[in-house]
């Protein structure tokens, strides 16, 4: 009997066929290097006025493809899933909104209990965070295909233990690590539906690390970006106020680029090489269920589409509040990834 064997172009081993989709991908990535270093602010906020909305309605889409029609065994696992995305996104809205515009302490007496109560407070939901992550781990590990990760709960034990060193730098690297989090997803994605890219995506994501060294190097020594609350705003998100001995000009470029890579791979990326079909045809199996669900789904994404036309004319309105205001409720996304990219491991 006569095996099916895949044609040379097509095994991962042959980095030939992935090159046109590697140069592209290099050109974007210098591109935005370029930029983030040369006008940090202006690309920064360029950037999350064209692509925050169609990028979580796109990750809406992708999600969707990704949920199967009925949840059987896994039902446990995605209920509590779910509860922990929308419940640890609602508390961290919470706390936004009670230190958003208030007035500042009136002596330092004041100013040190607040500031232990915002410390508690965020080592308590980053210890909820890893605590949620660590029992996703667990019930995936007990899933076919079964994996051996009883490491998670020591490796989670140490993070809490860190957290509660300093929950803010701990806050910050979760701010630097999302956009990473894109890579492994495209990583998973093209294993199935274009493995012969993979050599060649490997050797572009070689390339991200020393295009951040030649930022850092030529950024170092830049002096603090300047200018009005907007740029506080945006030089706060990337970590000015916890890394202070780090030029903010270094800090939003290197974050804005980082951001720049997760938008491009979730807006031209992962629709061209994931989607069956194209991303406003719900050919997926949650919505072959039933008439009901398909409905529902179909009108989960006409909201979606119109959340999105909501926020540009919001970022047109008011950008620096919209901003902030969209950076806290975007950690919806930012949670909604972890299960999803477990149960592809």
């Amino acid at each position: 009997m006569s095996t099916l064997t895949l044609p040379r172009s097509a095994r991962s081993g042959d980095l030939r066929a992935g090159l046109p989709f590697a140069l592209a991908a290099l050109a974007v990535a210098g591109m935005s290097a370029l930029l983030s270093g040369w006008a940090p602010l202006g690309f920064s906020i360029v950037t999350v006025f064209l692509f925050a909305g169609p990028h979580n309605w796109l990750e809406l889409r992708y999600f969707m493809g990704r949920m199967p029609a009925r949840w059987g065994r896994l039902r446990g696992y995605f209920l509590f899933a779910f509860a922990g995305i929308l419940g640890l996104a609602g508390v961290y809205a919470l706390l936004w909104a009670s230190q958003y515009g208030a007035p500042p302490p009136q002596d330092q007496a004041e100013y040190e209990r607040l500031s232990q109560s915002i410390f508690q407070s965020y080592a308590w939901w980053n210890t909820a965070f890893v605590l949620w992550v660590a029992t996703l781990v667990h019930l995936r590990s007990r899933q076919n295909p079964r994996r051996d990760w009883g490491w998670i709960w020591p490796v989670g034990f140490l993070l809490i233990a860190l957290t509660w060193l300093d929950p803010f730098t701990w806050s910050l690297a979760m701010v630097y690590a999302h956009p990473l989090v894109a890579f492994w997803v495209l990583d998973r994605e093209l294993k199935p539906s274009k493995p012969a890219w993979r050599p060649a995506y490997h050797l572009v994501l070689c390339a991200v690390p020393l295009l951040l060294a030649v930022l850092w190097w030529r950024l170092a020594s830049t002096p603090n970006l300047a200018g009005d609350g907007l740029v506080d705003r945006i030089a706060r998100h990337a970590g000015s106020e916890i890394l202070n001995n780090v030029s903010s000009h270094l800090l939003v470029a290197t974050h804005t680029f980082l951001e720049m890579l997760h938008y491009g791979i979730w807006v031209v990326v992962i629709p061209l090489v994931a989607y069956r079909a194209r991303p406003w045809k719900l050919d997926v199996p949650l919505a072959r269920r039933s008439r009901a669900w398909r409905t529902g789904l179909l009108a989960l994404l006409g909201i979606g589409v119109v959340i999105v036309l909501l926020l540009w004319g919001c970022f047109l309105a008011n950008y620096p509040l919209t901003r902030d205001v969209y950076f806290t409720v975007a950690l919806l996304h930012v949670l909604s990834e972890v299960p999803f990219l477990l149960r592809s491991l």
